[in-house]
């Protein structure tokens, strides 16, 4: 609090509400903005996608418990896999629209490096009848390859794939997020320290 820093959160995981004191603080200077990521609903889904991570519904509650604590929160449905989590794009928004969630927001699958292959061992491992349309798909989203570095494109993939994304989540978003929108940070607040270096 001594420089009133504004601060961005984005976790998988429900530790963050042992930090709801500081939490609220800092949103009562609107100076935070904390980003739950939901992959999917589907607990069977969920456990093999994220296995050492908390449930969608304990995603929700902890929306839940921060928006009643004061604390502005958005979802990030993240990553978006073809033929795996996409269709479940607009029951995310809902349900996190419905817990207070006041922002929303998605990101596309793509494999850097060494994940290509973890991916590639884990999905057909894991579902070998649709492995291949999943790995297309993907690879419909970044121009033939799994993975794109380019900026600003990324995260949001194009293509006819990219396309159904977005229109998908564009559906959802006005059902749901219509009416609201995160604070703006308060950046007036902020006070630089003394003689502050790195060298």
């Amino acid at each position: 609090m001594k420089y009133a820093n504004p601060v961005g959160v984005i976790t998988k995981n429900s530790l963050i509400i042992r930090d709801i004191d500081l939490l609220s603080e800092l949103a009562r200077l609107r100076l935070v903005h904390v980003y739950l990521s939901i992959t999917s609903l589907n607990e069977s889904l969920r456990q093999q996608m994220e296995p050492r991570t908390v449930t969608g519904m304990t995603r929700l509650r902890t929306i839940r418990q921060l928006t009643d604590a004061g604390i502005p929160v958005g979802v990030m449905v993240a990553p978006v896999i073809p033929g795996l989590n996409e269709p479940e794009i607009p029951a995310i928004l809902q349900a996190a629209s419905d817990h207070g969630a006041v922002s929303a927001g998605y990101t596309v699958v793509r494999l850097n490096g060494a994940i290509e292959q973890l991916f590639t061992d884990w999905i057909t491992k894991n579902f070998p009848d649709r492995a291949n349309k999943v790995l297309n798909g993907i690879k419909a989203l970044h121009g033939g390859q799994t993975n794109d570095s380019r900026f600003g494109i990324r995260m949001s993939g194009e293509g006819p794939g990219a396309h159904t994304i977005a229109q998908l989540f564009r559906v959802a978003h006005q059902k749901y997020f219509a009416d609201r929108q995160m604070p703006a940070y308060d950046l007036n607040q902020f006070r630089q320290g003394g003689n502050f270096s790195l060298f």
